[in-house]
């Protein structure tokens, strides 16, 4: 009896054990690999059980090289509300409409707001694709406006 303990003891030392229960005085060892359903992390032979799409039901997933389990992220082009639900960080509208979306990052791994075209009404520079929010007659209403001059600047036309 001492002799199997020690072998059942030795068993689990020698695998990694995700969880262990006892079923009518029988130790039961379960890993669960990479892709199968699971609760929570302990049930995984990876320790990760998190969500791997938009599908609430948790899988087991592999660490990070830090030994994180990171949560699943939606890509560029999903609805989201903050950037932390995007797998880009970036959550900005992409039109005239409040909505939010995934977007990518650019090359210097900026989230860029999007911006209106010229000819658009507008209150602040930045508001414009061109940066230059001016207006055309005294009469009118500020508008984006594309820049102007040998040096590109904010001018009146």
């Amino acid at each position: 009896m001492a002799l199997t303990g020690c072998l059942l003891l030795l068993l689990l030392c020698a695998r990694p054990v995700s969880a262990v229960t006892m079923e009518n005085k029988i130790l039961v060892v379960s890993f669960k690999k990479i892709g199968e359903p699971c609760v929570h992390n302990v049930e995984c032979q990876s320790g990760c059980c998190t969500t791997n799409s938009l599908n609430p039901q948790k899988f087991c997933t592999t660490q990070t090289l830090l030994g994180q389990c990171l949560p699943w992220r939606k890509p560029i082009g999903y609805s989201c509300t903050d950037k932390t639900e995007c797998s880009s960080n970036c959550c900005v509208t992409n039109n005239y409409n409040p909505f939010l979306f995934c977007t990518p990052r650019n090359i210097f791994l900026q989230c860029l707001e999007w911006r209106k075209p010229n000819h658009d009404h507008c209150e602040d520079h930045t508001e414009c694709r061109s940066l230059c929010c001016l207006r055309l007659t005294e009469a009118s209403s500020p508008r984006c406006v594309r820049r102007s001059g040998l040096l590109a600047r904010c001018l009146p036309q």
